[in-house]
Formats: structure tokens, sequence, C-alpha cells
């Protein structure tokens, strides 16, 4: 008696701790999602002499394509280059050049 009292004990534990999970409350993610300083479209104008002077050593026979500014006072400028393609390039309004993607 002793014997299927044990065996139905253990038949029961198996069977319970075979579906036993260790569960851990489950709390959503937090993201944080860094906002980049927003760029607005400005005139080739407000350009500091420093940028142009800049511009005209590393691509002096491209276009400028657009020219936007931020609150920091740097410069996200689209050139257009001699064959066609357009290429994206920041620089501050020290003429130090930037590297972003």
């Amino acid at each position: 008696m002793k014997k299927y009292l044990v065996i139905g004990l253990m038949t029961i534990g198996v069977t319970f701790s075979g579906t036993a999970k260790e569960t851990t409350p489950t709390q959503p993610v937090e993201r944080t999602i860094l906002l980049a300083d927003e760029f607005k479209k400005v005139t080739s104008k407000e350009l500091t002499p420093k940028v142009v002077e800049e511009l005209l050593k590393q691509y002096p026979t491209s276009k400028l394509g657009g020219v936007y500014k931020n609150s920091k006072g740097e410069f996200k400028l689209i050139m257009v280059l001699k064959s066609g393609t357009r290429r994206t390039v920041y620089i501050d309004s020290h003429g130090n050049w930037l590297n972003r993607k």
C-alpha cells in the first residue's frame, strides 16, 4: 500500500514538475529613441566663410544641392557631384567635417 502511495505521489510530482515554468513578470521594454537635432532648410547665404572654403577644397567641381542647419550651428549639405550622384555631408560652422550616418 505504501508503494502505491509513493508511486502515485511521484507520478503527480513528475507531471507537475514537467509543466511548471519559472515565470518572470513581463514588463514592456522601454526603448529610448534619441531624436537628432532637426535640420531646417536655409539659404546658402547662411554658410560661413570657413565652410565655403572647406567646400571649395573638398568639392571643387560639385554643386550645392541643398543647405540645412540645426540649432547647434551644424550644416547638412547635399552636394551634387560632377558624375550626377548626390552626397550628404555634415560640417560645423567652423569648417570642421562631422562624421554622421
